[in-house]
C-alpha cells in the first residue's frame, strides 16, 4: 500500500469509474437545486436525486462524482475523534438501472485491492441483517471469509436521509488495529471508537421513502456508492485522524500559525485547533457557493469555531483564517 495524496486519491478514484464507462460529473453546489428536502448537499446522491426518481434523464446510465458535502448532526464529536467532520468530500458512482450489486461490489473490490492494494486482511465487510443477496455475492463472488461479513440492523445498515431513494447497503471497513481500539472486550465492526473505520458505503437502492415511513419499491434498482475522499486518505498516508490529512493539515498548520499554538502540545488546543479546522472549510465552501452568514449553517458553524479560537489562543482568530485560507 504506497503513500497516496487527497489529490492522488481524487483523480485515481474517478479515472477508474471512466474506465468503467461511466460519465464523469462536477460536484453540484452546496446548495441543493429545486429540492426542498434539504438545506445543504448532504451526500453524493443528493444531487442526483431527480435521476433516481426518473424526473429528468441522466447524462448516462452510468456516473462518478466527487460532491462536496455539510452534515451537522455530529458536529459536537468534530475535534474530538478521528472521523468526524462537518465538511468533506464524497467519492461516488451511481447506476441508474444498469448494474447492481454484483457488478458494484466487484468493481469496489477492484479498486481497493488492485489499484490502491490495501491489504485484504484488514478488511471487513457489513451487510443489512435480512441480505442473505449481499452476503453470497461477498463471500463467494468476492472472496471475503463468512466471519468478516457482520450482519447490523437498520440504524446502521440501511441508507436513507430525508425522502427519496433508499435501501439496504454494504459497508466496507478498514481494521486500523487493536492500538486504536477501545476498551471493550466485544470492540468489533460497528463499534464507535477507532479502530474499524468505513470507508466506503455501497448502497443497494430499491425504494423511494416518502420520509414518513413509506417505502415504494422502485421500477429499477440502482447503485449509489459513497466513500469519504478524507476517510480514505487517512488509511492510504497511515495518519491518525482526518486532520492530518496533507491538504487538511496544511489548513490547520496556517490556523496554529496565526493563533501562535503549536499542534500535539496540548489536547485541550488540539481539539480547538481541529474544530477551527473544520469549520473554517465548511464556512469557505458555503459563502463560496453563496450561503450568506444569516443562513443557520453558517450561524452554526462559525461562532463554535470562533469560541475555540478564544480558547485555544486567547484571541479570537477566525476572521483572519478565514480571510487567510481563501488565498490558499
Amino acid at each position: 500500500m504506497e503513500y497516496l495524496g487527497l489529490n492522488e486519491i481524487r483523480e485515481r478514484f474517478l479515472s477508474f469509474f471512466e474506465s468503467k464507462e461511466h460519465v464523469r460529473l462536477e460536484s453540484a453546489p452546496l446548495v441543493p437545486r429545486e429540492d426542498a428536502s434539504l438545506l445543504l448537499i448532504n451526500s453524493g446522491m443528493a444531487p442526483l436525486k431527480k435521476y433516481f426518481l426518473g424526473v429528468e434523464t441522466p447524462p448516462g446510465k452510468r456516473v462518478t462524482t466527487c460532491q462536496k458535502c455539510i452534515r451537522t448532526p455530529d458536529i459536537e464529536r468534530v475535534g474530538k475523534t478521528a472521523r468526524h467532520g462537518t465538511f468533506f468530500e464524497m467519492l461516488g458512482n451511481f447506476s441508474f438501472g444498469d448494474y447492481f450489486k454484483e457488478d458494484a461490489t466487484k468493481w469496489a473490490w477492484e479498486f481497493i485491492l488492485d489499484d490502491l492494494k490495501i491489504p485484504a486482511e484488514r478488511l471487513w465487510v457489513s451487510i443489512y441483517q435480512d441480505d442473505d443477496d449481499a452476503f453470497e455475492i461477498w463471500n463467494k463472488n468476492r472472496g471475503v471469509p463468512a466471519e468478516r461479513i457482520v450482519r447490523l440492523g437498520k440504524e446502521d445498515n440501511f441508507w436513507e436521509i430525508g425522502s427519496g431513494p433508499c435501501g439496504p447497503c454494504s459497508e466496507i471497513y478498514y481494521d486500523r488495529g487493536e492500538e486504536y481500539g477501545c476498551d471493550n472486550p466485544n470492540c468489533a465492526v460497528g463499534c464507535d471508537c477507532d479502530r474499524y473505520v468505513e470507508f466506503w458505503n455501497l448502497v443497494f437502492t430499491q425504494f423511494n421513502s416518502d420520509g414518513a415511513g413509506t417505502y415504494t419499491p422502485l421500477e429499477h434498482p440502482n447503485i449509489d456508492t459513497g466513500m469519504g475522499l478524507e476517510r480514505l486518505a487517512c488509511i492510504m498516508q497511515g495518519v491518525g485522524n482526518l486532520f492530518e490529512v496533507d491538504t487538511v493539515q496544511n489548513i490547520m498548520k496556517h490556523i496554529a500559525k496565526i493563533a501562535g499554538v503549536e499542534y500535539k502540545k496540548n489536547e485541550k488546543t488540539d481539539v480547538s485547533l481541529r474544530v477551527i479546522t473544520d469549520h473554517i472549510r465548511s464556512t469557505v465552501f458555503m459563502v463560496g457557493d453563496g450561503v450568506v452568514p444569516m443562513c443557520c449553517a453558517v450561524c452554526c458553524a462559525a461562532p463554535r469555531a470562533t469560541e475555540c479560537c478564544w480558547a485555544s489562543s486567547g484571541r479570537s482568530c477566525l476572521k483572519s483564517a478565514t480571510l487567510s485560507l481563501t488565498k490558499i
